[in-house]
């Protein structure tokens, strides 16, 4: 234990960080110098909006045998396999003693989250045109899904690879035989069927953005399934974990590709980014102490039904309070601070007195003397959304109260 301790507290960035870092930041500078978000979308775009539109009326056909229960069916599957709903799901992962498949798929979940809002944005494909198409928006995450662009689909991408994923740990970490492997390889195909389905019968998304999902899910899945014990080691004892880990999301805010046009996309990306931050420093603090493998399992006699429901009832409203205090205290916290270093900001929604106009533009343009001026000018933004800021610090703080401070008060509250 002495010795992951002195190994986690290393001074400095190890070669591979050093690399990995100095490879973001080429890729920001070559995307903003030479305009490759938007040469790539010249190239790929037009093929798929043609995709698009010759599949709408083959969409209209099968949309015909519609009712209302495959109407509910379907959106219902896709509030199950959503973001928000992995998200509800991963804290009851952690507190239940399961903590190395939570962190595991929060950090694919980030990670498909990122390179498939990515594309959808480079790309800038629009979803199948309502109307001709019924477009069947249930809940408001899926109004605000239909805000997106359509390639590839976010449901299909992330299905495969946490349903995959999730068939993984099972077979290697119980005990399994044929018939087990056949019945979980059939299931995950099965979801996978009939969510890809879904998206087309509820108008979200045509054929080409399903399969296209799919694939980058099995590319992305394979990936994973490389990497993630390495993934796993350098979280729970690597060398200069937290910089790292900070460093890269601050790089990958700059790396995110601009959409034609603006979409929530990019808020989710900033939302997941903040969460795997928060799950990686709470992790790396402390791990020997609730996360480690001999911590207790749901239904073993150390963690009955009975205290699990105890921890649920005091997790959820702590965190949910976390993250009211942490986003109430960033919104005045982050512009002073940008204020006081010289980096010009904007605020979209969250900060009414920084609202993006050309007044503010102007003022903020007028507040870059100071000494960060000079590394900020290096990307490609002249003023930066504070709600970026705003957005990953609640996120983070959530995330760290899921891993830290809730099973700390578990511990005090022998929960």
């Amino acid at each position: 234990m002495e010795a992951v301790a002195v190994a986690g507290g290393g001074a400095g960035l190890t070669r591979w960080q050093a690399a990995a870092l100095s490879a973001v930041t080429g890729w920001v500078w070559a995307a903003s110098s030479f305009d490759l978000t938007r040469r790539s979308r010249a190239l790929v775009q037009p093929w798929v909006t043609r995709r698009v539109l010759a599949e709408t009326p083959s969409i209209v056909r099968f949309q015909k045998v519609h009712h209302k229960l495959l109407d509910s069916f379907f959106s219902v599957l896709s509030c199950v396999v959503s973001v928000p709903f992995y998200t509800g799901f991963l804290p009851l992962l952690f507190w239940s003693g399961h903590s190395k498949l939570a962190r595991q798929m929060t950090l694919l979940m980030a990670f498909c989250d990122y390179l498939g809002n990515s594309v959808k944005d480079a790309v800038s494909a629009p979803r199948p045109s309502s109307p001709p198409v019924r477009r069947v928006t249930a809940t408001e995450d899926e109004k605000e899904n239909a805000m997106e662009y359509g390639l590839p689909s976010s449901h299909a991408l992330n299905t495969v690879c946490l349903m995959g994923y999730l068939l993984h740990y099972v077979l290697t970490y119980g005990s399994h035989d044929n018939v087990m492997v056949v019945t979980g390889l059939s299931l995950a195909f099965l979801l996978v069927m009939l969510v890809g389905i879904g998206r087309i019968y509820l108008g979200m998304h045509s054929l080409i953005d399903v399969i296209a999902g799919i694939c980058f899910g099995v590319v992305i899945l394979a990936f994973w399934l490389a990497v993630h014990n390495h993934v796993d080691a350098f979280v729970v004892s690597g060398q200069n974990v937290t910089t790292f880990w900070a460093s890269l999301s601050l790089l990958l805010c700059f790396a995110y590709p601009k959409p034609e046009f603006p979409t929530p996309s990019f808020e989710y990306h900033t939302a997941f980014n903040g969460v795997a931050f928060g799950i990686v420093y709470g992790i790396q603090q402390t791990y020997f102490h609730f996360h480690n493998p001999d911590v207790p399992l749901i239904f073993s006699p150390q963690l009955p039904l009975i205290v699990f429901v105890g921890r649920v009832l005091v997790g959820i409203p702590t965190i949910l309070v976390v993250k009211f205090c942490s986003k109430a205290l960033s919104k005045w916290l982050l512009p002073v601070m940008c204020n006081t270093l010289g980096i010009p900001i904007v605020s979209t929604c969250y900060v009414p007195a920084l609202k993006a106009s050309e007044k503010c533009k102007v003022k903020s343009d007028a507040k870059q003397g100071g000494y960060l001026q000079k590394v900020f000018s290096l990307f490609p933004q002249k003023a930066y959304d504070v709600d970026t800021g705003i957005r990953f610090v609640q996120y983070a703080s959530l995330a760290w109260s899921v891993v830290d401070l809730v099973p700390a008060i578990f511990t005090h509250l022998s929960l």
